[in-house]
């Protein structure tokens, strides 16, 4: 529709690997990638509760979620909407999978009588989004979005449709995940998907998997003229978002990227915009040979070999499944901030057969900011592609 509200972006939140908050976040994007796991080892629940009683009585996924919303909130300011045009969706692809496994080795270890009270409000996908909208009293749209590695992506793109649409003013939409527990852990390493040298290095020539991570990333989405009105910090433009389904395999892309070609192209035309005018793309880039390789080739059907710089930054974040798009798009975002695009890290050799590709290596280019895309391509053929634009002049 072409009289659709502006969306911008007035806050962002992060938890992640590589820095717990959006400027530790980034500068762990220009550094080298961790060793060994990703996990958010800096995050501290205490930052985000009350008392410790209610952070045990909360899974780590949701703790994140609260923490990277609460920073987003702090930067973005005070919010003016009417809470019943204020809504939450947060994505996730497991949900509650530590207290799951806690309770079902109580059960069968303790017996029955001990499993947690708590089990369904911790263990349920909703709970991060739901324990959000009610520390704030936000009483719109609640919703949780669960589609795999897309769910982070899915969720900002859906709550800019929200605001967009004329249904809510102001949206906190991203991900979470907190799925490294023992049996998460072990589901991906025997089905292949991780990386058996340990390094996270995407679209390289020697790749073999990703490395599994965690954390969050939230988001506050406002209307344009809300915004300018109460004089928040305006970061970015939603321009644009699209969802498809490759409708082929549970785990691998449909040959030729075809879904996710089709899912970019419905990013561009939402946003009113062709290939041309992309000046960057983070890609999903996960490090599987197969993912890395549709990919490269769907981007090279709409761009060219001499496309957009492109970066994958899963080198240094790991694969934080549902939280991922979430965490690509605010690192989208705080580029545009330093006028930089961080390198592909891990990466260090572009793989000769995905050559058509501007991969970024090495180190973090200079960048005008403008249209920029992020791509989420998640188990069972979900694809979510958001386009984000620098402040509206």
């Amino acid at each position: 529709m072409t009289d659709r509200r502006r969306v911008v972006v007035t806050g962002v939140g992060v938890v992640s690997p590589c820095g717990v908050g959006r400027d530790a976040f980034w500068t762990g994007l220009n550094s080298e990638p961790p060793e060994g796991e990703r996990r958010a080892n800096d995050f501290d629940p205490a930052i985000c509760f009350d008392n410790p009683k209610e952070a045990r009585r909360t899974d780590r996924f949701a703790q994140m979620a609260m923490a990277a919303a609460a920073e987003a909130l702090a930067q973005s300011g005070e919010s003016t909407a009417d809470p019943f045009r204020a809504g939450v969706i947060i994505g996730t692809g497991v949900g509650g999978l530590a207290t799951l496994e806690e309770q079902i080795w109580a059960f069968h270890e303790k017996g029955p009588r001990r499993v947690s009270p708590f089990l369904v409000p911790m263990m349920m996908s909703n709970a991060a989004a739901a324990a959000v909208s009610m520390r704030y009293g936000w009483q719109g749209p609640c919703e949780t979005t669960v589609t795999a590695c897309a769910a982070g992506t899915h969720s900002i793109g859906n709550a800019a449709r929200l605001i967009a649409g004329g249904r809510t003013d102001t949206m906190l939409a991203g991900g979470s995940e907190a799925a490294m527990t023992p049996v998460g852990v072990q589901g991906f390493t025997n089905m292949t998907a991780l990386s058996s040298s340990g390094r996270s290095m995407p679209f390289d020539a020697e790749r073999d998997g990703f490395m599994i991570g965690e954390g969050a990333g939230v988001l506050v989405l406002e209307e344009l003229q809300m915004a300018r009105g109460r004089g928040a910090p305006i970061l970015a433009e939603i321009l644009g978002s699209a969802s498809t389904a490759d409708a082929h395999h549970i785990t691998a892309p449909a040959p030729g990227g075809a879904g996710a070609v089709a899912c970019m192209e419905l990013a561009m035309a939402d946003a009113g915009l062709g290939p041309d005018r992309i000046t960057h793309i983070n890609a999903h880039g996960t490090s599987t040979p197969l993912n890395d390789a549709a990919e490269a080739e769907a981007i090279n059907k709409l761009f060219g070999p001499t496309g957009p710089p492109v970066t994958s930054t899963k080198g240094v974040t790991g694969h934080a499944l549902g939280a991922a798009g979430a965490l690509e798009a605010a690192a989208l975002i705080l580029g545009m901030e330093h006028r930089l695009i961080p390198p592909t890290a891990g990466t260090r050799a572009l793989d000769p057969e995905l050559s058509t590709i501007n991969l970024v290596l090495g180190d973090a280019i200079e960048w005008e900011p403008g249209p920029a895309m992020s791509n989420s391509f998640g188990f069972g053929g979900h694809n979510g592609t958001l386009i984000l634009g620098p402040p509206p002049s």
